[in-house]
């Protein structure tokens, strides 16, 4: 079961688009050890916009990823990388489809 959602929009710094592109790529290898993030996907809404879409079972698990190791690391490099900090908004999901699962 789904019930909550994360979507986060990054600005990234003149210049850093390419970093921002490859840091998100690069991501995809730790939300893969998260047992509560049901999917992740990380975006590219124009050339220096991003963002990342992901949902989970409850709002423990989406603490958990919040404070797990893309969170650090977002932290960590986020003044190099981005203009502006994070927009992290809460949302809670309505429906889903995903391969396996069903609402």
């Amino acid at each position: 079961m789904i019930e909550v959602a994360l979507l986060v929009t990054l600005k990234a710094r003149a210049g850093k688009e390419k970093e921002v592109a490859e840091f998100l790529r690069s991501a995809r290898s730790i939300v893969e050890q998260e047992e509560g993030t049901r999917a992740w996907f990380a975006l590219q809404f124009d050339e220096s916009t991003f963002g990342v879409f992901d949902v989970f079972p409850d709002d423990e698990a989406r603490q958990t990823h919040l404070s797990g190791g893309v969170g650090q690391a977002l932290a960590a490099q986020g003044a190099e990388l981005f203009s502006v900090e994070p927009n992290i908004q809460n949302l809670d999901v309505l429906a889903f489809k995903l391969p396996g699962e069903s609402v």
